[in-house]
């Protein structure tokens, strides 16, 4: 290298390295120790919600059924098998009132480990706050776990302890060595993880004053570093409430489908006693009664459901209309008349039916004050019940379904329409060749998911609706499992009848879903 070449790189300012990779190369540090404690927070908080990891059930006159979190918010729930033991004097309550508080600061000890878990997917200033969170969240844990101990040493106490049957809860063990775990991983994060300062240099120009006049100088001044996080974990746990929101209402229930294998009764417990494996699902079809039953409730769900789609364009139609009003007070109105149905429950909507259908409903005075006497009752007779529950269904639900056709036509390009007004379209014209060829798409994916869910009506509008006279065209297949269930006391066989429904519905959505690919080349699945 030349000696002008040796000058040229001496002058060469150095490259300061950015932040945000000193940030990243710091995240490395203690990797195995973070995602340690990542998956503990996970399962702990999976466990949470289980009854047989329950550590809080420590006498055999808690619920079977309960689990931590349940016992932590709901004192009610805790103490409900146990109301003959005190007022019997077989045990004392302040027990369970230590108990109900010891869950309490259990269950806070794993959200707030699950929290710092979380926040520690950010910068070192992130991190610092997780360790705080996580020890703060393994004392309550552990604090939490001592006293429901404490209260099984109490329940050995007991006036009656043969009554009382204290039990040592497995979950207990569990739980003190899974926030051993995250307390040593914590522990060793915090030992490894480079220390550094939470405040950051930055250069600034600035204007000063000297001898010789003004001049512009650099100079290095401190800020406080700020909380960061990269966008993809950002965008994780915005999506993390929903995650856990649909674990626990719609996967975690799945574990009720057990009861299908048992014969079991409300009030009994689950043991290879009653274990009864495929019999209720050769039940299902060898019974004469329960097959005939089955083909009504599946003739009833399909033809309700079918009228449904079959009408699935009322929505849209609906939305391009309400587009295409000019004035935009009167369009505010008719949406939000067409939208507040939705929020009414079935048993209002009811309400008003009965006030007006029934025997000495609206109808039926207005039509004896014209001089046509009627004591017809339009409500519960079981004439044409298909239409009616479509048309209270398309009143309810038309103005609420169509918000989301509404923001499609939001989204459509309007150089499209300008470019139909030149060549010469009118108002029906940009409609059909514009406005619904852009709706398309939203149309065929939310008509996929009506497909996929043909055999789930729901219960709620046929429950209030349904009477003796019209019950054998109003019982659907949700409807039917509920009072197979409920009022029947058939719980195998109707979680037998749900479990074939959750399947079939899955089968009909991949079944859609491949024609959609056939015919559209598109998919959703």
């Amino acid at each position: 290298m030349s000696d002008a070449q040796n000058v040229a790189v001496e002058k060469a300012p150095k490259l300061n390295i950015p932040e945000k990779n000193k940030v990243s190369n710091e995240k490395e540090e203690g990797w195995l120790f973070f995602g340690t404690q990542r998956v503990i927070a996970l399962i702990m908080f999976f466990f949470m919600f289980l009854p047989g990891m329950n550590p809080a059930r420590v006498c055999g006159l808690i619920s079977k059924n309960l689990s931590l979190f349940t016992s932590a918010v709901s004192y009610s729930s805790l103490i409900s098998g146990v109301g003959r033991g005190f007022r019997s004097g077989w045990i004392d309550e302040s027990v369970f009132i230590i108990l109900f508080v010891s869950s309490i600061f259990t269950v806070l000890g794993i959200v707030a480990i699950a929290a710092g878990a979380c926040i520690s997917l950010g910068n070192i200033k992130c991190k610092s706050l997780s360790f705080i969170f996580s020890f703060a969240g393994t004392f309550s844990l552990v604090g939490g776990l001592v006293g429901i101990y404490i209260s099984y040493s109490l329940m050995g106490g007991a006036a009656r302890v043969e009554k009382v049957n204290p039990e040592f809860p497995n979950g207990l063990i569990v739980f003190f060595v899974l926030g051993g775990i995250v307390l040593i991983a914590t522990i060793a994060a915090f030992i490894i993880v480079p220390k550094v300062s939470l405040k950051r240099i930055k250069k600034v120009q600035k204007t000063e004053s000297d001898e010789t006049g003004e001049a512009e100088v650099n100079k290095e001044e401190s800020e406080i570093l700020p909380y960061e996080m990269e966008s993809k974990y950002k965008l994780f746990l915005m999506f993390l409430p929903f995650a856990l929101l649909a674990f626990v209402f719609c996967y975690l229930p799945l574990w009720g489908w057990r009861y299908g294998f048992f014969d079991y009764k409300a009030g009994d417990e689950l043991t290879m006693d009653n274990f009864v494996g495929f019999k209720w699902f050769t039940y299902l079809f060898q019974n004469a009664a329960t097959k005939r039953d089955i083909v009504r409730v599946l003739r009833n769900t399909l033809a309700m459901s079918g009228l449904g789609i079959a009408t699935s364009w009322i929505p849209l139609a609906f939305a391009v209309f309400l587009s295409e009003i000019n004035s935009k007070k009167f369009k505010r109105v008719v949406q939000t008349f067409t939208t507040i149905p939705n929020f009414i429950s079935w048993i209002l909507v009811y309400t008003v039916a009965l006030a007006i259908f029934s025997t000495d409903g609206f109808l039926n005075t207005l039509l004896t004050n014209l001089g046509t006497p009627s004591n017809t009752n339009y409500l519960m007779s079981s004439e044409h019940s298909w239409l009616k529950m479509l048309a209270w269904g398309i009143w309810k639900g038309v103005g609420w379904s169509a918000i989301i056709y509404i923001a499609g036509i939001s989204g459509i390009d309007k150089q499209l329409y300008e470019a139909a007004t030149v060549d010469g379209a009118g108002r029906f014209q940009r409609i059909w060749h514009v406005t619904i060829p852009g709706l398309i798409p939203t149309y065929m994916v939310m008509l996929l998911m009506s497909v996929a869910g043909m055999l789930s009506n729901g219960l709620d509008q046929y429950l209030v609706f349904s009477n003796s006279n019209n019950a054998d065209a109003m019982e659907v297949l949700d409807l039917y499992v509920y009072n197979l269930g409920f009022a029947g006391g058939s719980i195998p066989l109707s979680t037998v009848i749900g479990m074939a429904k959750s399947i079939v519905s899955v089968a009909l959505l991949f079944m859609a879903n491949s024609v959609s690919k056939l015919v559209r080349h598109e998919s959703i699945v």
